[in-house]
């Protein structure tokens, strides 16, 4: 009876490992970007990032320098990935994940947000990233106001 039970418990974890989430893959995955990063935007200007693993594992921040420095914060919700991004025009939205099939991009997209005075107003309404290698980080954000979207993007390589 104990070599059934040992059996099932091990089906039981294994089975539990396979089923995590796309979300909960590519959170482990952006975690990996812990440390600093520097490259160029589409515009010319010089970008700088670090990421630092949180809450014992529980969150990822992001501190990026490209015009004006902000803040996001990354996290599990349930099963969905979502990152909170700390705008200079201070507003907070909250985005929700979405993961290409083979789990190298990783597209955030406007749920809500705080402090934001209407949906019009501008914010970050979209964030895209492109795991491309362990040493090469793209990133392509939209920024929203009175319905017209501007886009720019980073090409980034890990410094240390």
């Amino acid at each position: 009876m104990n070599k059934l039970r040992v059996l099932a418990l091990s089906f039981f974890f294994a089975t539990a490992a396979m089923a995590q989430s796309s979300a909960a893959k590519a959170f482990e995955k952006m975690k990996l970007l812990a440390g600093s990063w520097e490259g160029k935007s589409t515009a010319g200007h010089t970008v700088t990032e670090k990421f630092q693993v949180m809450s014992a594992g529980g969150s990822l921040m992001s501190d990026l320098n490209a015009d004006e420095p902000m803040t996001s914060m990354f996290y599990m919700d349930g099963d969905q990935l979502m990152m909170t991004h700390f705008c200079p025009s201070r507003n907070q939205p909250r985005m929700k994940a979405t993961v290409s099939p083979g789990g190298d991009t990783i597209t955030f997209d406007f749920v809500d947000a705080t402090n934001l005075a209407t949906p019009e107003t501008g914010h970050m309404h979209r964030a895209v990233y492109i795991l491309e290698r362990p040493d090469a980080l793209a990133e392509e954000w939209t920024w929203r106001s009175n319905g017209k979207e501007t886009k720019e993007r980073f090409e980034l390589h890990r410094k240390n």
